[in-house]
């Protein structure tokens, strides 16, 4: 399970070049989609075979130099709490700025585990002046160019022996089901319909990390847990940044999940951060549905759920296989039909297609859709297998899998779908040399 690196400081440090370079150094899994803000980012790290999650929290300074209270004080507590380690980074060639100092005495404050991060430290010169933050009262710290890289091999090999283990895994082998979306789209309410009056129905129990809540669901012929942060976890003392506050915890109980249940207000429609909170699901190839919650509240005529359902598959495409459920959670309306779906994605996501079938059905295909030659060059896929793992993964073995562009593995994929239902679940398919 990944850990939260949240890389804070002040504006024009060189945080988001940094940020690039540790999601990008290794891009076969790297994950870096726009978070559920305009300005912050999400991705994935992978060091030496240890995976964790690194958040790049933006400029602190907008307009004003007194600006600290409001702003910055608020989103560095919030890194803070939200995160394992904390990359603190400053700047070489301007030496420690007030609001270094104001950032740091919160740091040595929180108890939390400060990496110092010096910036911009390209030759010997200022190699010297990097000395100077020890004056921070931080003790020892990296120096590194992010925008040549030096020094950051170092950092990584200390950030990965900073990094907390993961907590033994003591939940029983059950489904875990995550309630996400935008702040008050009813998420709260969805978890209480779900849990309903009978609270001997459930077991709370704590769980895999620090700040995640799984709730057991067990009744009518259901058993799953409930993913839950945000609506059952004490809120923090910290006076929340909404947007900044959402993104850690979505991160979390995403990755903390192997089902999304994604709520859209239905009285706004679909709209930008519902599409970002999505992409991070599907980037961290977690099984969807969607659901369109307040659908009491909607003026309809016959065909509403239809136009609405249209749009939404139009902006979420080329992905478009899952479930869209018009439902009102205050109301209870349709929250058995969500249950059922929850069971039938969640059979698709451990679906496993025996070897034989999946060649008998799919060379056919094949066959009479080969891949585009290429510059007089063939494409020959002589087999298919699935792979193992918790993703629905298809390997296909042919002479030349660097020819193999995007939009025949889309194809590809699309063939498994028609004929395998992997409905809710994203299916990677990859082209390997025979």
């Amino acid at each position: 399970m990944s850990r939260i690196v949240a890389i804070i400081g002040r504006p024009n440090v060189g945080k988001s070049t940094l940020f690039n370079r540790l999601v990008e150094s290794r891009e076969a899994i790297v994950d870096e989609v726009s978070g559920v803000t305009r300005d912050r980012n999400y991705g994935i790290c992978n060091w030496n075979g240890i995976d964790f999650s690194v958040i790049d929290t933006g400029g602190y300074v907008m307009n004003s130099d007194d600006i600290f209270e409001e702003e910055i004080n608020k989103q560095v507590l919030l890194a803070i709490e939200e995160s394992d380690l904390i990359l603190f980074m400053v700047d070489v060639t301007t030496g420690i700025h007030e609001l270094d100092n104001s950032v740091a005495g919160l740091l040595r404050k929180s108890g939390k585990k400060v990496i110092l991060v010096v910036n911009k430290v390209d030759n010997a010169e200022r190699l010297f002046d990097a000395s100077e933050f020890y004056a921070l009262g931080l003790g020892d710290f990296f120096n590194v160019s992010s925008i040549n890289g030096s020094g950051t091999g170092d950092l990584l090999d200390a950030v990965v022996k900073n990094l907390p283990g993961p907590a033994p895994d003591i939940l029983p082998e059950l489904p875990r089901i995550a309630i996400v979306g935008r702040p008050n789209v009813g998420k709260s309410s969805l978890v209480n319909s779900l849990l309903g009056e009978e609270r001997n129905i459930v077991t709370p129990l704590p769980g895999t990390t620090r700040d995640s809540i799984f709730t057991r669901y067990n009744k009518y012929h259901h058993d799953f847990f409930l993913v839950d942060t945000a609506g059952l976890r004490k809120k923090s003392k910290v006076r929340e940044d909404i947007e900044f506050y959402s993104v850690m915890r979505a991160v979390r109980t995403i990755e903390n999940s192997d089902i999304c249940l994604l709520l859209i207000d239905g009285t706004r429609g679909i709209e930008s951060q519902d599409l970002n909170i999505m992409s991070l699901i599907l980037k961290n190839n977690k099984g969807l549905i969607i659901l369109v919650n307040k659908w009491d509240l909607v003026e309809k005529d016959t065909n509403t759920s239809k136009l609405l359902e249209k749009e939404i598959k139009s902006k979420t495409a080329p992905f478009i296989d899952y479930d869209i459920l018009f439902i009102s959670a205050i109301n209870k309306q349709r929250i058995h039909k969500v249950l059922d779906v929850i069971e039938t994605v969640n059979t698709n996501r451990n679906r496993k297609v025996p070897t034989s079938e999946l060649n008998e059905v799919m060379l056919e295909i094949i066959r009479n859709t080969p891949p585009p030659a290429l510059k007089g060059k063939y494409v020959k896929i002589k087999y298919i297998t699935q792979l193992p793992g918790r993703t629905p993964s298809f390997a296909l073995f042919c002479n030349l899998p660097q020819y193999i562009k995007e939009p025949y593995r889309r194809f590809i994929e699309n063939r498994i779908r028609e004929n395998f239902d992997f409905t809710g679940i994203p299916v990677r398919v990859f082209f390997r040399k025979k």
